[in-house]
């Protein structure tokens, strides 16, 4: 098939740092390993910082210029057609404009990954933009959720011709994939965050406190990431012993990979994150995780086998997890051993493909019916 893929969140090649342009490519490389072509649809961001009803006026028309100039190009054949449309991240504050309606003009099949809706967000400032999202929601033939909070708000569009199917956060494996390597000394700490407002600062917040609880026992942290709040980071740690943190900045992801094989612990709390794949990465190269059970980390993990999940913002917890496995090499070992298994076994682009072939085949059959049952009612 050819699939036309559209992110409405950002755009799909403008070379931002973040988990969903991650996720956006490897969707790409997975249909792409299906056999299917994937063209990216070249649209402007969407993400709405506000709500307020000029900004979304002017998305809206933006939208409806690029759907006319794609339906125009696809009839007189100067584009070619697609046979279904994937929409990747779906939610109010970047919501799919595009989208339904040129599924609908042209019969194909309209799927997303990571749609989510939120009851809270029908009514108030946000409640049009929710709108907007339910309509594609019920026009939708399948709908893929990473984790199961998604798929609690999603729940109320599942019916006859549109399915909810279950899509495990994944990564792409490389061949040159690092693993965990043993060295001498202190055990290692690692975390890998960007720096910025938000639940962000809040979970580094979260560490450096829990850090200076069990400053007594033998310990070195490294820290990847940079940004806005930078200063705000490094203030919070200031109390730490400053020979036992290490601060290396952003860096690409493969010397990231390369500095995650040198440590014990990928630690990292984690507050509301949707999943997070710095999480599935830890794991691949053979680090057991310590965060908090908040958001979608449950989803990426295999709780007391391949991480220690605590109550969100119970340090206490936090700190005993982070001491149990750096008082215990053999443990330590263990479930790292146990987490590069799960993920090379059960979330690479090979796992990933697999799920996304069987539901494009239900989108098919989906949208054949529904084409099939529009024709019948206009024919009686």
């Amino acid at each position: 098939m050819h699939i036309a893929f559209h992110t409405p969140l950002n755009q799909f090649d403008d070379g931002g740092v973040s988990g969903d342009r991650r996720m956006a490519r490897q969707l790409v490389t997975a249909l792409e390993s299906l056999g299917h072509s994937v063209e990216p649809v070249r649209s402007e961001r969407g993400y709405l910082r506000s709500a307020d009803a000029e900004t979304l006026s002017r998305h809206q028309q933006e939208a409806a210029r690029l759907g006319e100039e794609l339906l125009a190009g696809y009839r007189t054949g100067s584009r070619p057609r697609p046979n279904l449309w994937f929409t990747y991240h779906n939610y109010y504050r970047a919501p799919d404009l595009v989208g339904p309606g040129i599924a609908e003009a042209l019969g194909i099949p309209y799927v997303t990954a990571e749609a989510s809706d939120a009851e809270k967000r029908a009514t108030g400032e946000w409640a049009i933009h929710t709108a907007i999202v339910r309509r594609g929601l019920a026009a939708g033939d399948v709908h893929f959720y990473f984790t199961d909070r998604d798929r609690e708000g999603l729940e109320p569009w599942r019916k006859e011709g549109t399915a909810l199917l279950e899509l495990p956060p994944f990564i792409t494996i490389e061949d040159d994939l690092p693993r965990r390597r043993g060295h001498a000394g202190s055990p290692r700490l690692i975390t890998i965050a960007m720096m910025r407002e938000g639940a962000k600062l809040k979970s580094y917040l979260h560490l450096a406190r829990v850090l200076d609880r069990i400053r007594q026992e033998d310990w070195h942290l490294t820290i990847i990431g940079d940004g806005s709040q930078r200063g705000a980071v490094e203030a919070a740690f200031a109390t730490l012993p400053p020979e036992r943190i290490a601060w290396l900045g952003q860096m690409e992801r493969k010397r990231a990979l390369e500095q995650l094989a040198d440590h014990d612990v990928f630690v990292w709390p984690g507050v509301r994150e949707a999943y997070g794949m710095v999480y599935l990465e830890a794991q691949a190269v053979g680090l057991p995780v310590v965060a908090f059970d908040s958001g979608g980390i449950s989803a990426i993990v295999k709780a007391g086998e391949t991480a220690l999940l605590c109550p969100e913002s119970d340090e206490a917890a936090f700190a005993e997890a982070v001491t149990a496995l750096l008082r215990d090499q053999l443990r330590r070992e263990r479930m790292g051993e146990a987490a590069r298994r799960f993920v090379l076994g059960e979330r690479s682009t090979s796992s990933a493909a697999a799920h996304l072939a069987s539901g494009l085949a239900i989108a098919c059959r989906h949208r054949s019916n529904k084409l099939k049952a529009a024709a019948g009612r206009a024919a009686s």
